[in-house]
């Protein structure tokens, strides 16, 4: 499923990293379609306060989810406009808002480990793993 690469370390995986809330996230290259400035996002009446709409992303009407609201934190408050990662999922496409993009990070797939016991419990149902990097750990998002 991720794109894997193999190397004298043995596997690699490549992922996109996104900060949420000053978490560092990565998504499996695999699974991510576009990256994007999400615009005209329209409000779905009574759907979940997790998604924050849809929107026309080239011809496709794409699902909004809200990152900060499913990982149950509050709204960004620094006035920068959020991103967005596209993703595909059982054929329908969802555009996953996130606080800012990063770069994509080639890890060993050996070296991602179970979730920690101490991680947040909101995290760690969106979670696949966590890899740890110098001084940071980053939550693979099981999408």
């Amino acid at each position: 499923m991720s794109k894997k690469t193999q190397s004298a370390e043995g596997a690699m995986v490549e992922y996109v990293t996104a900060m949420i809330g000053g978490q560092l996230f990565g998504l499996p290259i695999s699974r991510v379609q576009d990256v994007f400035m999400p615009e005209r996002v329209t409000r779905v009446p009574l759907s979940s306060h997790e998604i924050a709409g849809v929107l026309n992303l080239r011809g496709r009407i794409v699902t909004v989810v809200d990152m900060r609201a499913r990982l149950g934190l509050p709204k960004a408050e620094d006035g920068k406009v959020p991103m967005a990662v596209g993703v595909d999922l059982r054929g329908e496409s969802y555009g996953l808002l996130i606080d800012q993009i990063g770069e994509v990070l080639r890890l060993p797939e050996a070296g991602m480990e179970e979730n920690p016991v101490n991680l947040d419990p909101r995290m760690a149902k969106l979670a696949g793993g966590v890899h740890r990097l110098d001084g940071q750990l980053m939550v693979v998002l099981d999408v």
